[in-house]
C-alpha cells in the first residue's frame, strides 16, 4: 500500500491522536493500519475489541513476517484507539476541570495505566507518581480539597520546591516533566503558557575524574562481581543501568564487543569488550550458568523481556542467551506482570558497595559509579582517542554533551602563573 493512501485510513482517528499529542504526525497513518488491521481481526474472529489486543498480537507473532518493532508499534496503537478513541467523548481538552482533590486515587491509577500504555520506563512510573502524589499533597495543605485544579498550580508547585524545599534543578525538571504528563495525559487540562514555562538551569557542572592511579586503587579495594562491573564501566564507558541490564547475547567474545540495547533515548550503540576483562567474564558467566539451570529445574529461569518480544517470543524468557549477565541474588517478584522471575542485580547495592571502596581506597574525591564513565571518556582524550569516536562511544546524541570533557584535560602546566608565585623570585 502506498503512503499517499495510508494516510486516508481512519482520517478521524489519525487527526485524534495528533491534536492530543499521542502520535507523531509522521506516525499516525501507521498507527491508523495497524488499528484498521485490528478491527478487521476482531470481525473475523467475533472477538470484542476490548479482550482482543493480546491475542491480535500473538497473531501477529505467529506469521513470521512482522517485525519485533511492527508488533510494538501495533501495541501501542491499539493501545492508544482502545483507551482514549472509543471514549474520546469523555477526553475533550478543557482549561480547568471539576473538583479532583478526592478522587487522586483514581487519578494515580489512571496515571499508571497511561504510562505503562506510552510504555514509559518502570523507573519513570515510579518517579513521576511519586511527584504526582507530593503535588496532591501539597495542594491539599493550600486549599480546600474540593476546589478545582488549575494549569496554573503547577507554577505554584515548582516555586514551593525552589524556594521552601530547595530542590536542585535537575529534581525541579522531573516534577515538572511528571506535572505534565499529569495534567496534559490524564487530567486533560490544557496548559497554555505554563507549557513552555522556563525549566530551571543548572549551571555547567564539571564531572568528577579519577586518575589511572586513583582507578587502580579503587579497583584493589573491590572484588568479586562488583570489581567486574566496574571494570566494564571503565572499560567500555556504559552507564550503571546499561551494565546491569546487559543480557548474555550482547557480549561478543570473538569481535571483542558489547552491544547495548535500548540506552537512553531508545537507541542502540554499539563499544568495546577489554580483553584485559575477557577471562573473568567468561568464568562469571560460567558460575550464572549454573544459577540459571538450577532455576529452571526449580520451574523459574524466566526474565523480563520487552512487551513485543514476550508476546512473539512466549518462551524466550527461559532461553539462555535472554539471561542478565549480572543476575539478581534472589528471585522476586515482577511489580507489573506479578511473576516470579530472576532480575538483574539492584543498582542501589552496586552505588552501596562503590560508596565504600571509594572510602576504603582513601580517595577524597567525590566519586561514584558514574565517575567510571567519566574517567573512561577523558582517559580515551587523553590518549588522542577522536572526540568523535569517543561521542559515539558513550552514545551522546550530541558532541557538546562529549565536550565537556575537553575541560577536564586543560594541561594546568601551561595556565598563567599565579601573580602570588612570583612575589618574592628575585
Amino acid at each position: 500500500m502506498r503512503e499517499k493512501d495510508i494516510g486516508l485510513i481512519l482520517p478521524e482517528f489519525q487527526s485524534f491522536i495528533i491534536s492530543r499529542g499521542l502520535a507523531a504526525e509522521n506516525k499516525a497513518p501507521f498507527f491508523a493500519l495497524w488499528v484498521k488491521r485490528f478491527q478487521a481481526f476482531c470481525a473475523n474472529s467475533s472477538r470484542d475489541a476490548g479482550d482482543g489486543l493480546n491475542d491480535f498480537l500473538v497473531y501477529l507473532g505467529s506469521d513470521g513476517k512482522t517485525a519485533d518493532w511492527q508488533i510494538e508499534q501495533a501495541r501501542q496503537a491499539v493501545s492508544i484507539y482502545l483507551a482514549h478513541y472509543l471514549d474520546k467523548e469523555n477526553l475533550v481538552f478543557k482549561t480547568e476541570v471539576e473538583p479532583v482533590m478526592d478522587k487522586k486515587d483514581a487519578i494515580l491509577a489512571r496515571m499508571k495505566e497511561l504510562l505503562r500504555i506510552k510504555h514509559y520506563a518502570y523507573s519513570t512510573e515510579r518517579s513521576y507518581l511519586d511527584w504526582s502524589k507530593r503535588f496532591f499533597d501539597y495542594m491539599t495543605t493550600v486549599r480546600n480539597k474540593n476546589k478545582e485544579i488549575e494549569s496554573e498550580d503547577i507554577k505554584e508547585f515548582l516555586s514551593y520546591l525552589a524556594v521552601r524545599r530547595r530542590v536542585a534543578a535537575s529534581s525541579q525538571n522531573q516534577a515538572f516533566n511528571a506535572l505534565l504528563f499529569l495534567f496534559r495525559d490524564v487530567l486533560r487540562i490544557e496548559l497554555g503558557a505554563v507549557g513552555k514555562v522556563v525549566r530551571a538551569k543548572r549551571g555547567i557542572k564539571l564531572p568528577v575524574v579519577l586518575t589511572v592511579d586513583e582507578v587502580k586503587r579503587l579497583f584493589g579495594a573491590m572484588s568479586g562481581k562488583i570489581l567486574l562491573m566496574m571494570q566494564l564501566l571503565y572499560g567500555t564507558g556504559m552507564r550503571m543501568m546499561e551494565v546491569l541490564r546487559l543480557r548474555v547475547q550482547d557480549i561478543d567474545f570473538e569481535a571483542n564487543t558489547v552491544s547495548i540495547r535500548a540506552a537512553k533515548g531508545d537507541k542502540d550503540r554499539v563499544t568495546m569488550l577489554p580483553i584485559f576483562v575477557k577471562e573473568g567474564l567468561v568464568e562469571h558467566l560460567q558460575e550464572v550458568k549454573a544459577v540459571y539451570e538450577k532455576d529452571l529445574a526449580l520451574g523459574y529461569g524466566e526474565v523480563y523481556l520487552p512487551d513485543a518480544l514476550g508476546v512473539k517470543y512466549s518462551s524466550a524468557g527461559k532461553e539462555w542467551r535472554w539471561q542478565y549477565v549480572f543476575p539478581a541474588v534472589d528471585l522476586s517478584v515482577d511489580p507489573r506482570s506479578g511473576k516470579v522471575r530472576r532480575h538483574h542485580a539492584s543498582e542501589k547495592i552496586v552505588q552501596r558497595a562503590v560508596r565504600v571502596a571509594v572510602a576504603k581506597a582513601g580517595i577524597i574525591k567525590h566519586a561514584t559509579v558514574h565517575t567510571f564513565r567519566h574517567s573512561f571518556a577523558t582517559h580515551l582524550l587523553q590518549n588522542g582517542v577522536n572526540i568523535r569516536e569517543v561521542q559515539e562511544l558513550l552514545g551522546h546524541k550530541n558532541v557538546e554533551t562529549t565536550m565537556i570533557y575537553t575541560h577536564v584535560l586543560r594541561d594546568m602546566s601551561s595556565a598563567p602563573k599565579s601573580p602570588l608565585d612570583g612575589l618574592y623570585v628575585e
